[in-house]
């Protein structure tokens, strides 16, 4: 496939994967997203590949979903459209990185916003450097509940999650390694470098080991409650698009309630 918006490198055993809109700060476009995921299971399937990397070129990981893509090409659909859109690229796409058989890894810089936060921790870590940020403004900009995929508690703690979705706030890198939510911070410089030094060391262990005790941990999650929790908040996400706050607020025009959300997330 000839990827138009994102790259994909192979480094050794290590697959990178990058957002590669760095002009719209990485953006997540439904092109871009299609693209991932077809990344995603190409490297998946590569007996050749034993760690996937996704990252962002340019300043950015991700500023989120594409607002102006959805105001001009989505903002007529019907409930059913949207739930079909969102369930494909949303909440499908994001479980596919959760449920990918080959470890995974967030390198993460600049802006790791909404869409791009909901990505980067589906991963099973992530590395920041020292200028990464974090924030999900969705509730307080555009009176929806949040992104697609609720894994904030499961990524930050349950009142860490709470003050972070209420409030719109951004988290530095240093807080987020504090609350567990980042493995390591590292100087901007060394991000590329010291993700694959951790990638090669995870790629020099037993691939099916490996793969076996990622499922484990995973059913661990699950059997909490992860995979149920997930599903339970897409359904209520779709249902916020629907009341009448939102309503208002894209009466309001979509580009206030982006600006605001810049102005939440601005250093």
């Amino acid at each position: 496939m000839a990827y138009t918006q994102i790259a994909v490198e192979q480094r050794g055993a290590v697959a990178w994967l990058f957002h590669d809109r760095p002009q719209m700060r990485n953006a997540e476009s439904s092109v871009l997203l299609d693209e991932l995921d077809e990344a995603l299971r190409a490297a998946s399937a590569d007996e050749a590949v034993r760690v996937i990397v996704i990252a962002g070129k340019g300043d950015h990981f991700s500023a989120g979903h594409d607002l102006k893509e959805g105001q001009e090409k989505r903002q007529g659909f019907s409930v059913e459209q949207r739930w079909a859109y969102e369930e494909k690229r949303y909440l499908e796409y994001s479980l596919r990185i959760w449920d990918c058989p080959k470890p995974t890894i967030a390198a993460v810089q600049g802006a790791c916003i909404a869409g791009g936060f909901m990505v980067a921790n589906m991963c099973d870590m992530i590395v920041a450097a020292e200028d990464a940020f974090f924030a999900d403004p969705v509730c307080k900009t555009l009176a929806a509940s949040a992104v697609e995929v609720l894994m904030h508690p499961y990524v930050m703690g349950l009142r860490q999650a709470k003050e972070f979705l209420f409030t719109g706030r951004r988290m530095g890198a240093a807080e987020a390694h504090k609350v567990g939510m980042v493995n390591r911070v590292v100087p901007r410089a060394e991000l590329e470098a010291a993700t694959q030094a951790l990638a090669e060391d995870i790629a020099a262990a037993p691939p099916f080991a490996i793969k076996l005790t990622k499922r484990s941990l995973n059913r661990a999650a699950d059997l909490q409650g992860f995979r149920d929790a997930i599903n339970a908040h897409f359904d209520t996400h779709q249902l916020a698009h629907v009341t009448e706050e939102f309503r208002r607020t894209r009466e309001a025009g979509l580009a206030a309630a982006i600006a605001r959300g810049k102005a939440q997330t601005a250093a």
